[in-house]
């Protein structure tokens, strides 16, 4: 294998300081927001200049949309693909809500998530990156009321089980931990699965598809 060029290793370089860059800027957002995101204080933070940054990134509004895409493929890596992974159904479902469980306790963001902070900041602010906030969060609800119809037809859930309404729930009982983790319930991540779980029992899904607590 020949060895890398010059070029090679500078596209290399480049690569690692934009992902730097980026994982730094979701990180940042989970807790303080979009808005307060600037390429100085990421430049500061890394040790890298300003001026190299605007190479990827040559206004706040890019850096916001790079940070939000950035976000939604670190949800799709750590939670997403592993649910997703021989699963189907009920199974996928479960799985879904425990890793993203999972995403907030240990915690990998300090503020948790990402998009429920971003999507509070941005609900009554049109414009680009609401937008871009907006696809990927549409893109998570329908998957998980793909995966709602497709244990409705496997025969898993009852039939008439409201795809719409039950992707809202488990979105409300597992986002809610966000919250109420750092202001209310210890025991916050225990009561959400537990209520999860308790839907889906309710909804007539068998219990050999289920953990037993």
């Amino acid at each position: 294998m020949p060895d890398p060029t010059p070029t090679d290793g500078r596209r290399i370089r480049g690569e690692r300081t934009r992902t730097a860059v980026l994982d730094a800027a979701v990180r940042l957002a989970s807790t303080d927001g979009l808005g307060g995101l600037s390429l100085a204080q990421l430049a500061s933070g890394l040790t890298v200049s300003k001026s190299a940054l605007f190479t990827h990134w040559p206004d706040k509004q890019a850096l916001q949309l790079a940070a939000v895409d950035h976000a939604a493929e670190q949800w799709a890596e750590q939670v997403v693909r592993p649910a997703l992974a021989d699963r189907t159904g009920v199974r996928a479902l479960w799985a879904l809500a425990e890793h993203r469980l999972d995403f907030y306790r240990k915690p990998v963001l300090p503020g948790r998530c990402f998009f429920v902070t971003t999507q509070a900041e941005f609900d009554d602010h049109p414009g680009p990156v609401r937008d871009r906030l907006r696809s990927h969060l549409r893109t998570w609800d329908e998957l998980t009321r793909n995966l709602i119809r497709q244990a409705i037809q496997a025969g898993e859930l009852n039939s008439e089980t409201d795809p719409a309404l039950l992707s809202y729930e488990i979105d409300a009982l597992t986002g809610a931990v966000v919250v109420r983790s750092h202001l209310l319930d210890e025991d916050t991540f225990a009561l959400a699965r537990a209520a999860v779980l308790a839907r889906l029992r309710g909804l007539g899904a068998d219990p050999a598809l289920l953990p037993k607590n």
